[in-house]
């Protein structure tokens, strides 16, 4: 229940696990440049929250003269904003909501505004941080010209929050969750003769499985939340509740999404490049119009109309904010949602779930708790040493780098995305089309591989042959 005393010691502890992961050594190596905190803002465990802005936000504290100074000379706020060369990470979900106490100690959350800029070879970086939502004379604005230290703890505590909402949001809500709803609904709308039923539920049959363990395990009292995380297990169904109340249908839906964020372009996106190009593969029409000739067609198939009616009105509470369908009109619309499903518990699963153990072996980049509160005003720290203090604990430390040892690796009875075992993908018109689907998807692997080989830190989350077919840990 100690502090870490030393950096050496995170080393000691580091080392001995890290030996075989060349990610973690980079992220170890790498962890307080500005180039790979924006690098894991695009490309890391949570590559879904940042996103381009054109204005700045009105509760952020900041002026064409304060960030003059890490924009281009020859440029100003108002022309890199035009240009869509800002953008943004916005932690507002996290504002007043009750933090953990672990090991007797009260533990802090914050609910950072961080402003990123990205430059013509698309690197991107932060260029103002502030760690609550309301500005004020006790809420400074941290900037890359301030000390060393005090621009790293500004970092470090983005990262934190970058922690309760990947884990709670970006993974738990957005894979595990969104699965158990379409598991559900599949279940008890759809016949196991349907055409649907067999297609989605080779895609989310382990669902229910994992969710039932997790709720067991990290979501329950003495478990992991409640013993080792920042939020404990009130914040984070406080952050959950949020979260769902926020959740968009063009936020799922690839294409919708890497265009509302602006990062679809980026160069060094390679979250964006094969997230989209996995979609593209994936996309169900042609297993749609096997069996639907047309829009007439779907809207006469009762079955399929109460699944989505059962996924709108129970699983989302009839959320009309999320502006998910609540019946399918035409094939297009069936096609997305389909795809849209599949895409969820199985590469966007991947994408946020396998980076975990990666990412977060170097524990202060990415820390599950924070020991003391934000800070109120600059020069609190004066040396790297002192962020110590804000660390979580040794056991936390391990309690949490343990679970994300085990969620990191795949399921014993892994089946790669596209793989199925069932007859009925091998006959007829079925088995085409999966046999165009897994040579498309093969294709894509090797291409993944070729630019992972020339880039300094590979991607291959997103690689085909990375991508379990179902939510299975």
């Amino acid at each position: 229940q100690e502090s870490w005393g030393s950096f050496e010691e995170l080393d000691r502890l580091f080392f001995h696990n890290a030996r075989n992961n060349a990610t973690a050594l980079y992220v170890r190596s790498h962890w307080m440049e500005d180039n790979f905190f924006g690098y894991q803002c695009l490309n890391g465990c949570n590559p879904a929250l940042v996103r381009q802005i054109y204005n700045i936000p009105s509760n952020m504290a900041v002026n064409a003269d304060l960030l003059h100074p890490f924009l281009p000379q020859e440029s100003s706020l108002e022309e890199e904003l035009k240009s869509g060369r800002v953008f943004l990470l916005d932690y507002e979900v996290l504002e007043g909501v009750s933090a953990n106490i672990i090991n007797g100690k009260q533990q802090y959350l914050a609910a950072p505004l961080c402003l990123l800029h990205v430059d013509q070879e698309g690197t991107l970086k932060p260029i103002a941080i502030q760690l609550q939502q309301t500005p004020g004379p006790q809420n400074p604005v941290f900037l890359p010209s301030d000390s060393k230290a005090d621009w790293l703890l500004a970092k470090m505590w983005v990262r934190s929050s970058d922690f309760q909402y990947h884990q709670l949001i970006s993974h738990f809500l957005r894979t595990h969750l969104l699965g158990e709803v379409f598991c559900v609904a599949t279940l008890r709308q759809l016949p196991e003769v349907h055409p649907l039923h067999q297609l989605l539920m080779t895609h989310i049959r382990t669902t229910m499985q994992i969710n039932i363990q997790a709720r067991a395990s990290l979501l329950a009292p003495n478990g992991v939340f409640d013993q080792s995380i920042g939020c404990g297990l009130t914040g984070a169904f406080a952050i959950l509740a949020r979260g769902a109340s926020r959740l968009r249908y063009s936020s799922l839906c690839v294409p919708d999404d890497l265009r509302d964020r602006g990062v679809a372009t980026l160069p060094t996106c390679y979250y964006a490049q094969d997230a989209q190009r996995v979609w593209t593969i994936l996309f169900v029409s042609g297993w749609v119009d096997l069996y639907y000739h047309s829009d007439t067609d779907v809207q006469l198939d009762n079955e399929v109309q109460h699944w989505i009616s059962d996924i709108f009105a129970e699983g989302f509470q009839g959320l009309t904010e999320m502006e998910l369908p609540q019946s399918f009109e035409s094939k297009a619309e069936l096609s997305k949602f389909i795809t849209m499903v599949i895409f969820s518990c199985s590469a966007q699963h991947s994408a946020v779930n396998f980076t975990q153990l990666d990412f977060n072996l170097w524990m202060p980049n990415c820390p599950a708790s924070m020991s003391q509160p934000p800070p109120q005003s600059k020069g609190s720290v004066r040396e790297e040493k002192e962020l110590l203090v804000y660390l979580p604990d040794i056991n936390a430390t391990c309690s949490v780098l343990t679970i994300l040892a085990l969620l990191s690796q795949p399921t014993a009875s892994y089946v790669p995305l596209c793989q199925y075992q069932e007859p009925f993908f091998y006959t007829g018109a079925h088995r085409g089309l999966v046999e165009k689907v897994q040579k498309e998807l093969k294709s894509l692997t090797a291409m993944i591989e070729e630019r992972n080989r020339i880039i300094a830190l590979p991607y291959p989350y997103l690689s085909p042959n990375h991508i379990e077919n179902s939510v299975a840990i």
